[in-house]
């Protein structure tokens, strides 16, 4: 669902005539090398494409619009081989709507010492002529991602991967639609949020559908469809022998997977990228969908409970950053605590719809009372998640403005078996430690939904809110609750 490598990066070299016509054709072959070294380096998901270089204000200009306007380009990466004045670049700059990237390398590694003369110096003015680009975007006020070191370098790779994994991401949610199934949930604060001003700022939409529009299509659903579906279930995960065809609990099943091919097609119709629902408005449905959003997210949709529409929104990102590396991005929720001064842990979960990708192993299909909603007991996957790094990330609505907040977390492998918890389940420890990984995300105000990534860094996320234009608050192995707390009185003046 998700290919990243249909999505380009822009790769553009400033120059100027100044230098003749044999220095350009150098900067244009040594150009053409660098953008094709790093469209075959692996850290790089995306098309890197070579532009020619740009020499003048109508060159800068063009190329640029061009940019804005191409469906595919999803950023531009600049470089100055030489020294390109930067008032050239202002007419451009201004109409840029595409995420940049300034690169700030020289194509040698090495100065040649013995042979080095002041052509080579003509030709190889990165170290000042970047500066002078460096200058402009700064006076402009525009946000970029800087990246410093030779191109070859894996490093330099892995930042401007990185940066285009989360280009990617912001492209797809321009113009991106998400559908919320009923309101959100009743009296709760942080899972709402104003949507025109997330329109505005992001570029997606969120329109509510009632549920009786769901069920209509749920109710088109043929039987063949089902049947297909059903041998889907039992090939793929582990069934007791109830829940399979001619079993006693098999009904339960049937209906869940009636709801997933009901809510599939009605996504697919819309061309939504994900979707919340809620317990508290279900009528007409048989059951709360569980086994259905937790195989749609791992589809590629974004999805969040209880009306969560910016959480469902910021799943979906995940999802685009973290397409093509190993493990998985998912909804999730801290449920409950285990305050063993010795072996503090988080655990994570929620009712029903933690994403399928995160399991660890062969997950199970059960069925099993809610005890909230009252209806029919719902299908789900059952499974623990794997240790190892992850980050919870939330998305919040500040009145004033948003804020994108991590938790750089240890995940943890179960040691218990919790055979009365027929959930998918998750156990992590926050960074720095318990109290004060939990004290700082209270003091940020992070909502108790999450978007779960077990591939995805903090370097990631924060060029997605650089790109997006959002404060971005991290709690990591350095947090100091004090100085967390100073930073965020310091972004309140700011964002007034």
């Amino acid at each position: 669902m998700i290919d990243l490598k249909k999505s380009e990066i822009w790769f553009i070299t400033g120059s100027q005539h100044l230098y003749g016509e044999e220095t350009l054709r150098q900067v244009a072959v040594h150009s053409q090398e660098i953008a094709a070294g790093l469209n075959n380096a692996g850290q790089i998901p995306v098309t890197v494409v070579y532009k020619p270089i740009v020499k003048s204000t109508e060159e800068i200009y063009d190329t640029i619009a061009e940019a804005n306007n191409a469906e595919n380009c999803i950023g531009i990466v600049t470089w100055m081989h030489t020294f390109s004045p930067a008032k050239m670049w202002i007419r451009g700059l201004s109409i840029l709507k595409k995420p940049l990237l300034h690169l700030h390398t020289q194509f040698n590694r090495d100065i040649p010492w013995n042979s080095i003369d002041m052509d080579f110096m003509n030709l190889n003015q990165s170290a000042h002529g970047d500066r002078e680009f460096g200058f402009m975007v700064s006076r402009m006020r525009l946000e970029r991602k800087v990246v410093v070191g030779h191109w070859q370098e894996t490093e330099v790779a892995e930042q401007i991967g990185a940066w285009s994994r989360a280009a990617a991401a912001w492209h797809d949610w321009q113009g991106a639609k998400f559908v919320r199934f009923g309101d959100n949930m009743r009296y709760v604060a942080v899972t709402d949020g104003d949507k025109v001003e997330a329109e505005l700022q992001f570029g997606f939409s969120v329109n509510t559908y009632g549920i009786g529009d769901l069920v209509a299509v749920i109710n088109e659903v043929t039987e063949a469809e089902i049947s297909t579906l059903l041998d889907e279930y039992e090939a793929t995960y582990n069934m007791d022998a109830s829940l399979r065809k001619g079993g006693e609990k098999h009904q339960s099943v049937y209906d869940a997977a009636k709801i997933e091919l009901g809510l599939r097609k009605f996504l697919e119709a819309g061309n939504y990228k994900g979707f919340s629902d809620t317990f508290e408005d279900l009528h007409g449905m048989i059951q709360l969908p569980g086994i259905a959003a937790q195989r749609l997210m791992e589809a590629g949709y974004g999805f969040a409970g209880e009306g969560d529409w910016k959480t469902a929104a910021l799943v979906r990102a995940c999802k685009v950053m973290g397409s093509g590396l190993p493990g998985g991005n998912a909804f999730m929720e801290d449920y409950t605590y285990h305050f063993d001064p010795n072996n503090a842990l988080v655990l994570g979960s929620h009712m029903l719809e933690v994403d399928s990708s995160l399991a660890s192993g062969k997950a199970t299909l059960e069925v099993h009372p809610l005890g909230i909603g009252g209806k029919a007991d719902p299908a789900r996957l059952v499974f623990n998640v794997a240790g190892g790094p992850a980050l919870n990330a939330s998305l919040i609505d500040m009145g004033n403005r948003f804020r994108l907040l991590i938790n750089e977390v240890e995940a943890v492998e179960p040691t218990n078996d919790l055979p009365n918890l027929p959930v998918a389940r998750v156990l992590w420890k926050p960074l720095p430690d318990m109290k004060t990984g939990c004290a700082a995300w209270i003091y940020a105000g992070g909502a108790h939904h999450t978007a779960y990534s077990q591939n995805l860094t903090a370097e990631h996320l924060y060029d997605f809110a650089s790109i997006a234009g959002v404060e971005f608050i991290r709690i990591g192995k350095d947090t100091r609750i004090d100085q967390l707390r100073n930073e965020l009185k310091w972004n309140d003046r700011f964002y007034k």
